[in-house]
């Protein structure tokens, strides 16, 4: 009898074969499914590209407007390697016509299973999300050990599927964007993402008293309360704190002192000749720092708008002890962002405040110290409000332009 193309068979010796998505068949284009992290179904979206004649393709974590392009990839046979280098994390795994199994992650975490199929993700049963009045700023209260007292949750229709978009904005950055909709069943909304950076799954359940219950389901023990800003100051709650009000220098009449030594090897400190008369900014970051991805790019646009003005940046990259042996992320960051300006390694993230001592309060990532012409630090920006926080990440651009301006003239 006939066997169908896509169904297993066996072969006289009894092994199994997979039905291959070779260089030579169309890989489908759009596949959806679930990741299984800490006992959650996280929601999936994968874009593959058509495989060239030698097995090379490319993908594409897609969250709602947002995506993570892989730095490259290989289909061999069944078996489908992406890599997202500039996250040294990999999506790797078993690809039929019908079906991915396989895992998500770093070479020295715990990989994550993934389960997907051809098409789009089932989405739970929705509600219009204004109807619940949940859009708009909300104010979380946290005991940080960065010393702040709160964060903003910002919550948007996201003007795709799926329907409601959320941020969490904290003083170190954001969350980036979460998407999910109102699931009628659990009365809650559900909100995530999985990204080249990971995984995160948030739940926010609308409260008889008006406030909102936020859970990280990701993690244990990670539940607040979430309150319009009006409601959080009659209770006399303190608001978020101000990016350029949480980290400054001790002395603000000494010069930034720094030593850290580049990917050649050679050791460069603020006295260096190419810094001498600059307005420099001093960005503390490490490329394992979701927000560092974020700030990158604009950085790079100052720089390249700047720079014949007088403007120079230098980032100080504090890595774990292996990257700093062999800084392979470190350089597919560099490639990926086309970064023009000095980088260097500073130390590991333990030695921040060792390496800074001039910093007070420095325990973000990231910060950017900027420096005037007469090698003082003139204001401290603390954190990154990336794209997906959306005003905020404009008022940012523009008010650090304005700065960088004022410090050139």
């Amino acid at each position: 009898m006939k066997i169908p193309a896509l169904v297993l068979f066996v072969l006289s010796s009894g092994s199994l074969i997979l039905p291959s998505l070779s260089s030579a068949q169309n890989v489908p284009a759009h596949w959806s499914g679930t990741a299984l992290v800490h006992g959650q179904q996280v929601p999936v979206n994968l874009d593959l590209s058509p495989a060239t004649k030698d097995g090379h393709i490319s993908g594409s974590l897609i969250n709602a407007g947002e995506s993570s392009i892989s730095s490259s990839g290989e289909l061999t046979g069944t078996h489908l390697l992406l890599h997202f280098d500039y996250f040294a994390r990999k999506l790797e795994g078993t690809l039929t016509p019908q079906s991915f199994n396989g895992t998500f992650g770093t070479a020295t975490g715990t990989p994550i299973p993934i389960e997907l199929q051809p098409g789009a993700l089932d989405q739970p049963t929705t509600a219009v999300v204004s109807d619940f009045a949940i859009t708009g700023d909300w104010e979380i209260a946290v005991k940080s050990p960065k010393g702040e007292s709160a964060w903003t949750l910002r919550v948007s229709p996201s003007g795709s599927r799926p329907p409601v978009k959320a941020v969490i904005l904290r003083i170190d950055g954001d969350t980036g964007g979460l998407y999910g909709s109102f699931d009628a069943a659990a009365n809650e909304y559900r909100v995530s993402h999985l990204s080249a950076a990971g995984a995160a799954l948030y739940s926010l359940k609308p409260q008889q008293d008006g406030t909102l219950l936020v859970t990280n389901l990701l993690r244990d023990n990670q539940q607040w309360t979430a309150r319009r800003p009006a409601e959080a100051r009659k209770e006399n709650l303190a608001p978020p704190t101000k990016t350029t009000d949480q980290t400054g220098v001790i002395d603000p009449s000494k010069p930034l002192q720094f030593s850290a030594t580049s990917l050649a090897g050679e050791t460069v400190t603020e006295a260096d000749p190419r810094f001498k008369g600059k307005v420099v900014i001093v960005a503390i970051g490490g490329s394992w720092c979701p927000n560092c991805h974020d700030e990158a790019p604009f950085l790079v646009e100052l720089y390249n708008r700047y720079h014949a003005k007088g403007l120079e940046i230098v980032d100080l990259s504090f890595e774990e002890e292996d990257e700093l042996k062999d800084p392979q992320r470190l350089r597919a960051f560099i490639a990926k962002y086309h970064i023009p300006y000095t980088v260097l390694l500073a130390g590991t993230p333990e030695q921040l405040n060792s390496k800074l001592p001039q910093g007070r309060n420095l325990n973000c990532w990231p910060t950017a110290f900027f420096v005037g012409r007469d090698g003082l630090v003139k204001e401290t920006h603390t954190g990154f409000s990336g794209p997906a926080t959306e005003a905020a990440y404009t008022q940012l651009r523009q008010e650090t332009e304005k700065l960088v301006q004022g410090l050139l003239n």
